[in-house]
């Protein structure tokens, strides 16, 4: 079973960083933040990859050729301006019946063999991991009479929930494939031909969108406290 990761995009919420480097080679703990997710995945059993690149690359190149020499990995040049969706689209052939696919960026402790088995059971062609909200603000709690009783420092907000960028496609998803962009158009027609279901993860997961993000990630590798780097050992959904 094959996974794509989107390796493509300009990475602009990075800036400037990104002007040399593309966002998937930006390190957490000295490592490219795309090699960790690609752990993710070899850690449980899953080391065939295809890459789509765009942005720099030359650089995506480079770095491949620095991965397990057991991994089987394909470099793939879907275009410099090429959205998510289509990047996804131009892969295709690439792919079998039944692929993981997600971002270059996102980090989880994620049990991959579970949302495997969650999309073989819903009949649908497609399978997101949607993840609990994380607040960028602390928030405040108070009473009646406005006296704050405490702060919370960036809650998790569990009635909210995202999408995690950890997904499973069925050939048949390009049936009902809709447009460019895999978030504003692609995943909604899913949706609507009734082929989308959501797997709900509640661990960890955190996406390297900025600077800040890739410190704050790095400082957990540092602690050896990553828990993407024990993926798969605990119970998601």
């Amino acid at each position: 079973m094959r996974t794509l990761i989107l390796c493509g995009g300009k990475g602009t919420r990075a800036y400037p960083l990104t002007t040399q480097v593309p966002k998937p080679l930006l390190e957490v703990g000295e490592r490219p933040v795309l090699q960790h997710v690609m752990e993710i995945y070899a850690r449980q059993g899953f080391t065939s990859f295809v890459l789509a690149a765009g942005f720099k690359r030359e650089l995506i190149d480079e770095f491949a050729k620095t991965l397990p020499s057991e991994w089987e990995v394909d470099v793939v040049d879907t275009g410099i301006e090429t959205n998510t969706g289509g990047r996804i689209k131009r892969c295709r052939d690439r792919l079998g019946e039944t692929f993981f696919a997600t971002y270059s960026d996102g980090l989880a402790d994620i049990d991959l063999q579970e949302l495997h088995a969650y999309h073989r059971s819903h009949g649908g062609t497609a399978t997101l991991t949607t993840v609990p909200l994380p607040s960028q603000y602390g928030t405040i709690v108070f009473g009646d009479q406005g006296r704050v009783s405490s702060f919370r420092e960036k809650p998790v907000l569990g009635d909210h929930w995202i999408n995690g960028g950890f997904f499973v496609f069925h050939q048949g998803a390009f049936e009902h494939w809709a447009g460019e962009d895999l978030e504003r158009d692609v995943l909604p027609a899913l949706g609507t031909a009734g082929e989308l279901f959501a797997y709900e993860h509640r661990g960890f997961w955190k996406s390297m969108d900025t600077y800040k993000d890739a410190l704050e990630l790095t400082s957990l590798v540092v602690e050896g406290k990553g828990p993407w780097t024990r993926s798969g050992t605990h119970t998601s959904s």
